[in-house]
């Protein structure tokens, strides 16, 4: 009998189950990886993103084949005709797949098995992605009335013994210190070196087959400096510990200037493929903070709700709503997406540019960077949810349906009403000059909000406010923030909405 795994470019961990459950047969098992944009859902994305993962794809495969697995590794957008005649060659009687962490895309590699003339076996095996398989996750949420993230993240704590006293008790008291973690940069501020990796003879190859594919990418492809094989993806994680995580917890919302990564440990892009796997890597945080003095708690906890907490509740969600998730549009937003998300020299709005030419050039943008500067924006500015979520999926080197569907929709948009979050992360210009200094260098005032040097995210503000509020006024959170909406005089309605229809071109 000769046993098939096929592996998608987000499953390349050697540990994982299907593999695991072949390791004492490799001479009657074969794996398949296929390098194919088929795959994707999407037909654009940063040029950087598909050097990383068909990098990494390469350098996977030849670490299997070090081990004595059996590989092919097809390079061909033919998905189905590749995976039939790999059936064929090998006269494959059972198949073992992994459960792929998307729901969908323009190509379900499962969908691709149905439709050959495969008699054999066929096994699925869950995810070493995630902690929480979709099955543990329905459990929780059975019977439950709203889905809190805090009392998911709390029982992940428990589940899996971290940072707690006696099994049950948190270290320090809290479960949840992000009162902690919100503060503002300094002045002179001095960011810690990052950790890169020049391009080797396979990853070289790689950029040289995506900078011929201008018209299915985005981005600056030249300075990529990714890890792109576990053993380099490890020094990543090592680096953070010890040079980024003590400072993390405390300016994990700080945005400044040319700082394109500040203290975050850039490990999303690693986990989210299976170089990394999330229990070694809150294990690895956990133990800093036991083993020294001068990790906080509160850098080692924010780190570890990010993974623990907000990832694996995230993926859960995803496979929780309803199909018709992604179409939500709770405030029936249908602007298109505006040209300078592709290109940030088309804005002169000092923080979109600075983050958007931090994406470009990187595929990176930090947590708060996306959601109160990118997707705040997209939300009062009435864009489309679902182009606003395609863009994110194409540019951002860690992003996959799973996160971006609720991520963007649920969390940046509130296209979901409430299913999700418990009100929309809408804000004026006062928080971005708060948490970074981009206000500094912008050509509009910050302060102002209805004269023709006010900030666009002042009048977007609060003509979304005022075009939503009946639907605001059931969200009780919002009540507080809509009395404000008595103060504002005619004739300064009007200008904020004169001011808002210049902005979007109405």
């Amino acid at each position: 009998m000769t046993v098939g795994i096929w592996l998608l470019g987000d499953q390349l961990n050697k540990n994982n189950s299907a593999l695991s459950s072949c390791i004492t047969a490799k001479k009657d098992t074969v794996i398949l990886l296929i390098e194919s944009l088929n795959l994707a859902p999407l037909t654009v994305y940063h040029a950087q993103k598909l050097t990383l993962i068909w990098s990494a794809m390469r350098h996977f495969a030849e670490d299997l084949r070090s081990e004595g697995w059996r590989v092919t590794y097809a390079i061909n957008d033919d998905t189905e005709m590749v995976f039939q005649q790999w059936i064929k060659d090998n006269q494959i009687d059972e198949l073992k797949l992994i459960n792929s962490s998307d729901r969908g895309g323009a190509l379900d590699f499962q969908q691709t098995v149905n439709n050959t003339n495969f008699t054999g076996k066929i096994n699925y095996y869950h995810n070493d992605n995630f902690l929480w398989q979709k099955d543990d996750f329905e459990e929780w949420a059975k019977g439950r009335k709203k889905l809190i993230l805090e009392d998911f993240y709390r029982l992940s704590r428990k589940k899996f013994n971290i940072l707690l006293e006696n099994e049950k008790t948190p270290v320090g008291g809290k479960w949840n210190l992000d009162q902690e973690n919100r503060k503002p940069p300094k002045k002179n501020i001095i960011t810690p070196p990052v950790l890169t990796f020049s391009p080797d003879q396979i990853t070289t190859e790689v950029m040289q087959k995506v900078a011929k594919m201008s018209s299915n990418t985005y981005g600056n492809l030249n300075n990529f400096n990714w890890a792109v094989t576990r053993q380099d993806a490890l020094k990543v994680l090592d680096h953070f510990i010890a040079h980024r995580l003590k400072e993390f917890g405390t300016y994990q919302d700080a945005m400044i200037t040319n700082e394109e990564f500040m203290w975050h440990g850039l490990i999303s892009p690693y986990i989210n493929i299976g170089l990394l796997q999330p229990l070694e890597v809150i294990k690895a945080v956990e133990n800093a903070y036991y083993n020294s003095e001068e990790i906080p708690l509160n850098s080692a906890e924010g780190f570890i709700r990010q993974v623990l907490g907000w990832r694996e509740y995230m993926h859960g969600i995803y496979h929780h709503v309803n199909d018709d998730y992604g179409e939500l549009n709770y405030f029936n937003h249908q602007r298109p997406l505006p040209e300078f998300f592709w290109n940030n020299s088309k804005t002169d709005m000092n923080c979109l540019k600075q983050v958007l030419k931090q994406t470009e050039n990187t595929g990176y943008a930090h947590h708060i960077q996306r959601l109160m500067i990118l997707s705040n924006y997209g939300l009062i500015a009435g864009i489309s949810p679902q182009a606003l979520k395609s863009w994110f999926h194409s540019a951002f080197i860690d992003a996959y349906d799973w996160v971006m569907q609720t991520n963007v929709l649920g969390m940046g948009q509130f296209a979901d009403g409430g299913i999700l979050a418990s009100k929309p992360y809408a804000s004026s210009a006062n928080y971005v000059n708060k948490m970074s200094d981009y206000c500094k260098n912008c050509r509009y005032n910050y302060k102002e909000r209805s004269t023709e040097n006010a900030c666009p995210f002042n009048y977007l503000y609060w003509d979304f406010l005022g075009r939503n509020e009946e639907k605001l006024r059931s969200q009780g959170r919002m009540n507080l923030v809509l009395k404000h909406l008595e103060k504002i005089t005619p004739e300064e309605w009007q200008k904020m909405r004169q001011n808002s229809a210049l902005h979007l071109n109405l």
